[in-house]
């Protein structure tokens, strides 16, 4: 049987090249999760750009119904003074 002292070194290569294959496991899942975190703050970026977008046409939009209204309420009391 080996000696105690001759088994620890080829356990401790051993550990080591678990400890590199499971280091190498992980940078590529941390790589993985960057990826998916960079795609994702691109899609919210996108979707703020988006609702900014919409929001700016909505105002636009109620700003301009609102001058025809008022324009429209300026005609009815013109209309109604001349009565």
């Amino acid at each position: 049987m080996a000696e105690p002292e001759d088994m620890i070194m080829p356990m401790l290569r051993e550990m080591r090249a678990q400890m590199r294959e499971a280091q190498a496991g992980f940078e590529a899942f941390r790589k993985e999760v960057h990826a998916d975190l960079d795609e994702i703050k691109r899609s919210q970026k996108n979707i703020r750009h988006a609702l900014t977008a919409d929001t700016m046409m909505s105002k636009f939009i109620t700003g301009d119904f609102e001058d025809r209204i008022t324009a429209l309420e300026e005609k009815v009391d013109a209309l109604a003074k001349d009565r």
